[in-house]
């Protein structure tokens, strides 16, 4: 047996909501971390005290117990997993796995037992269910009635809200209150924020992004409050998930970014991200609202009393202590500026990307943050809009698209290392084999020639050495000057007129030189203009000939219109093909062949008709249309003969070409003239009067 056993696809339930990890036993802790969030949790050891095997609604999970009072629970196992974690547990932890069986029979009257952070309902000494009480939000008492309400979780499809237990009126031992006793142990467990005591320390009027807004800051030991003009928020220490510190790219500010899970709610809104924003020039002097042991004891050097510094320092410190949390700073990255951001635009709004040793942060609006480990892979894609900027895109397992566009054409290269060097998947030059996640990933392919990067890099050295010069053919209008055009050609080649010539041939005199300057002194050539080619006439089609035949779909489908309007009263007709659509999709093989069928008849009798037409005449007698042109000259276009009548056509066939030319001429020459401007408006004032 190895040192460690992993599995994956293991879910833990977290308010709700089923939420799946890794799980990996070791000799030295066991650990599980969530795809979602990317939380670690970690039991040492030597904490366990005990370990059950039980089944449940998803194939088999495992109890844990620890000796601190603390509960967890994973599901996701199989059946065949039991034996090698037995055998692991009883070699590496001392601890037996216990088989414990749930009841089944449906009774809601049993016992009521709280073990640790878990309250756990039995019936003969198996249980119905438990519940987390970190999922309680609040418990109210009645006369012989204890109410638990829960937190609302966004993630779960269906959320229990409540449940009722009816305890007996019956007096403990001590003449205590039954209901009061368990209305105490769910409360002493459970994710109520009490404000009582006094706050920590208190942060005045800190500028808020999101939410947006100036708010007070209150640090008490288990939660902060924010209180706004208009919202307050209480935030428990437990949600907060990560702690970033971020330098503004004008270095005058910094950012100091709070992950939340769960996010804090505005009516419809959810809040994952407290954003607050600083001056780095501001500066506080602190004092806590504790003594000295005090600090010392709960926090261990980490805080002091009296505290004095820039005020995002203090914060950042203060919160560090208080969450028992990391605080995130960029890494080696800096971009083309010298900042440790990449100015861009995510959703229409402007922003900031900061490449991070183990992820990407956008700030502020909306703030996303991408672990490596989720992202499936990237995408450098030229800008829509304009060539001097390309569209960075990260595509995630969950298979989730983020394009953070109007990145500056600069910053390719120092983007482009970066992401090579973390070992992402790059979508432009493919995935390469074993390349499966942030633990496969094979070596760098530094080395490896990118052809955008080398366009990229050549385009902007032609842009540079091309913005002074006249030659390019892409010169905008701005750059063109006919007063400076003779000064500028002569400067631009006497020099290497002379030098080209004493190369090339030492005889030749300045007279053959100057001859030669007037020959490369234009710089425009004149293209010659392409004769344009005829524009292909518009066959006129012949309402004489035989309709074409319809297919077997549009047979059917004026077979069965009214059908379709009487089922649908009120359809659209754009509705109707839709409809008809999806019903001739449905319709089964022999029916379609029948009407298949009857398409084959049609195109029988189309082809005799159109046989019979033309063996008539139909369509062999033209007839010459005339369009003048500029210069005078008269054009014909033969039409076809707008009849189906055999006598009519043989009249018409009378017509001579020349003869309807003839007489087309002779009817625009009787047309008078149009009058001149000038002399039809005195005409029009002589009519008046």
């Amino acid at each position: 047996m190895g040192d460690t056993l992993e599995f994956n696809d293991i879910h833990t339930e977290v308010k709700g909501s089923w939420n799946d990890g890794r799980l990996r036993f070791s000799k030295q802790s066991v650990v599980y971390k969530s795809h979602k969030t990317g939380k670690v949790d970690s039991i040492p050891a030597p904490e366990l005290s005990a370990a059950q095997w039980r089944r449940v609604c998803v194939g088999h999970g495992i109890k844990l117990a620890t000796s601190t009072g603390h509960v967890y629970r994973y599901d996701g196992f199989k059946d065949t997993d039991f034996e090698k974690i037995s055998a692991f547990f009883k070699s590496n932890y001392k601890v037996e796995l216990a088989e414990k069986d749930m009841c089944v029979k449906g009774w809601n009257w049993g016992t009521a037992k709280f073990t640790g952070s878990l309250l756990s309902f039995d019936v003969n000494d198996s249980p119905v269910f438990e519940i987390p009480l970190a999922s309680v939000s609040q418990c109210a008492t009645g006369k012989n009635e204890v109410t638990v309400e829960f937190h609302q979780n966004d993630d779960a499809e269906v959320s229990l809200m409540e449940v009722r237990f009816y305890v007996p009126p019956n007096t403990g031992d001590d003449g205590s209150d039954p209901v009061e006793a368990f209305a105490q142990n769910v409360l002493s467990k459970a994710d109520v924020i009490q404000a009582t005591g006094d706050a920590v320390c208190i942060f005045k009027e800190l500028q808020c992004l999101t939410p947006r807004g100036r708010y007070d800051i209150r640090i008490y030991p288990t939660f902060l409050h924010l209180h706004g003009k208009t919202f307050d928020y209480k935030i428990p220490y437990t949600t907060v998930l990560r702690l970033f510190l971020l330098p503004h790219k004008d270095q005058r500010q910094m950012f100091f970014v709070i992950s939340l899970d769960p996010p804090i709610k505005q009516g419809q809104t959810r809040y994952h991200f407290l954003i607050l924003l600083f001056s780095k020039d501001e500066e506080l002097s602190l004092a806590l609202n504790m003594s000295e042991d005090e600090v010392e004891k709960r926090y261990e050097g980490k805080l002091s009393k009296n505290m004095s510094g820039p005020l995002f320092e203090i914060v950042s410190r203060v919160m560090k202590a208080l969450v028992n949390r990391k605080i995130t700073v960029p890494g080696n990255f800096q971009g083309h500026s010298g900042s440790q951001c990449i100015t861009c635009a995510y959703k229409a709004s402007s922003g900031l990307l900061y490449p991070l040793e183990r992820g990407f942060i956008y700030v502020h609006k909306p703030p996303v943050h991408l672990r490596f480990e989720e992202i499936s892979c990237v995408n450098f894609a030229r800008g829509t809009t304009t060539t001097r900027s390309f569209d960075f895109e990260i595509e995630t397992k969950q298979n989730n698209q983020y394009t953070f566009s109007n990145i500056e054409r600069e910053e390719y290269g120092k983007l482009f290392d970066f992401v090579n060097a973390k070992k992402l998947n790059i979508k432009n030059r493919g995935f390469k084999e074993g390349m499966k996640g942030a633990e496969g990933y094979s070596d760098s392919d530094e080395d490896q020639h990118d052809a955008y990067l080398e366009r990229m890099k050549e385009e902007g050295k032609i842009r540079e050495e091309g913005d002074g010069s006249d030659e390019s053919e892409g010169d905008s209008d701005e750059s063109f000057n006919p007063g400076e055009e003779d000064d500028d050609v002569p400067e631009e080649y006497d020099s290497n007129a002379s030098v080209s010539d004493s190369e090339a041939d030492d005889g030749d005199s300045e007279e053959e030189s100057k001859k030669k300057k007037p020959e490369k002194k234009p710089k425009k050539v004149v293209k010659e203009k392409k004769e344009r080619k005829p524009r292909k006439e518009k066959k006129v089609k012949d309402p004489g000939a035989p309709k074409r035949p319809m297919s077997a779909y549009m047979l059917w489908l004026n077979g069965n219109r009214e059908r379709i309007k009487s089922e649908n009263p009120g359809i659209s007709v754009t509705e109707i093909s839709k409809k008809a659509g999806e019903m001739w999709k449905q319709l089964s093989k022999d029916r379609k062949e029948e009407w298949d069928r009857k398409a084959a008849e049609a195109k029988k009798q189309y082809e005799k008709a159109m046989k019979e037409y033309r063996e008539s005449g139909g369509g062999a007698a033209p007839v010459t249309k005339e369009k003048k042109k500029k210069g005078g000259k008269v054009e014909t276009r033969a039409l076809r003969v707008k009849s189906s009548s055999p006598a009519r056509r043989a009249r018409l066939n009378l017509i001579t070409t020349e003869e309807a030319n003839a007489r087309l001429l002779m009817m625009m020459m009787r047309r008078p003239p149009p009058h001149p401007p000038a002399q039809r408006r005195s005409r029009d004032r002589t009519e008046d009067r």
